[in-house]
């Protein structure tokens, strides 16, 4: 495993940081980042038509689809220089990284020609809509149904955990088409119209105060046919698709937001003091820290592995189930202990602007989302060490 930059990877970097440096613009104020804020997902909106007037949108599509037909490393030196530059969060995350490449995968002409370019400009902003109430990660027993109807489906059900739902114009939508088929047969993707009628979002409020995840209902929702995206009763293949697209889209932005946190914490046990003492003296806080740099920088050359082998022309695989394990689970005990070694007065908003609280109050979220460490590690058990599966 080589990563050492070519010549032409570093041509890559330098272009950007010499455009993020003049473009990225002044950060939203932390304590309004209100996800249900129309005019901060307009300010968010306006980053992505920048990227895209740039030519920085969808680095990794095809160029034929309006992207840069970027590499693996390319794709990772993109998200790294972003979150290293303070950019502001994509509003087209899931359009960008997961529909964007599934349609290009599966889609027909006309659905490519109709989606992709209102994608990459931000124009068209989507969510996904895989999990239920009783099908979270185990997003093949879902049970909304659509039903055939002359050229339309009617759908009817439910679905949970939605990002950006509240604000999307758009939904890639997993509905169960036959229902005496078994469990991973049955399934069909849908591209669904937010607008529709019998669509409707609810917020859910997470305990650290944000609304970025959302309940979707849909009651007799009429969805072209025209819609369907690959397949009748094969959307199983779909899914995996997207959600092999989610893992190895993550890694090296994830990263360096941690690696940031890392040094902002140091940063601070330096200079705060208890009891007369620095915190950085404290011998158990700096056993704390040195842990979380070692367990990051197993991240770090984990990542690395898995973009050595996706560089060989590989694709996303079982594999990257480590990587979503190792971050989450990371990013919970890195939290817990910067909780720890701060002391009682960082559960205050005014500690840090409630940076601290608002990471450990969150981090609860990252060993469910994009599926849980239970799951996780039943993929790696069965997928990769190739162990039986357990019933």
């Amino acid at each position: 495993m080589d990563l050492n930059l070519t010549l032409e990877e570093q041509e890559f970097r330098d272009s950007l940081r010499s455009w993020l440096a003049e473009h990225v613009p002044e950060p939203w104020p932390e304590d309004d980042r209100d996800e249900t804020s129309l005019q901060y997902w307009n300010y968010l909106r306006a980053w992505q038509k920048k990227l895209f007037d740039g030519g920085w949108a969808g680095v990794s599509w095809p160029s034929e689809y309006g992207g840069r037909g970027a590499t693996p490393i390319q794709s990772s030196i993109f998200l790294a220089e972003i979150a290293r530059a303070g950019a502001p969060q994509s509003v087209g995350i899931i359009g960008e990284s997961l529909v964007g490449p599934t349609i290009i995968a599966v889609g027909n002409n006309e659905q490519k020609e109709r989606f992709l370019p209102g994608i990459l400009s931000g124009e068209c902003i989507w969510c996904q809509g895989f999990s239920e109430p009783n099908a979270g990660s185990d997003v093949a027993s879902l049970v909304t149904r659509a039903v055939r109807d002359g050229d339309d489906f009617i759908v009817n059900g439910q679905k949970t955990w939605t990002s950006f739902a509240n604000l999307a114009d758009w939904c890639l939508l997993l509905v169960r088409t036959d229902t005496e088929a078994p469990k991973h047969k049955g399934i069909t993707c849908l591209l669904v119209d937010m607008k529709s009628e019998g669509v409707s979002v609810s917020p859910l409020r997470q305990m650290s105060g944000n609304s970025g995840f959302n309940e979707v209902f849909f009651s007799d929702v009429r969805v072209p046919v025209e819609n369907q995206l690959g397949e009748l009763n094969r959307g199983w293949g779909v899914a995996i698709t997207v959600l092999m697209n989610e893992r190895a889209n993550l890694g090296s932005s994830l990263y360096v937001e941690l690696q940031l946190s890392l040094e902002a914490l140091i940063a601070s046990v330096k200079k705060l003091t208890r009891d007369g003492q620095r915190l950085a003296d404290d011998p158990l806080n700096r056993q704390k820290i040195a842990q979380a740099i070692t367990e990051l920088e197993i991240y770090r050359l984990s990542n690395d592995r898995s973009l050595s082998r996706l560089n060989k022309n590989a694709i996303p695989g079982s594999e990257d189930s480590i990587l979503k394990l190792l971050w989450s689970e990371y990013s919970q005990r890195f939290a817990q202990s910067a909780m720890e070694i701060l002391g009682d007065s960082v559960q205050l908003n005014d500690f840090d602007n409630g940076t601290w609280i608002y990471r450990y109050l969150r981090s609860r979220g990252s060993t469910i989302e994009g599926g849980t460490s239970e799951i996780q590690r039943n993929i790696i058990a069965e997928r990769v060490l190739g162990l039986p599966k357990s019933y």
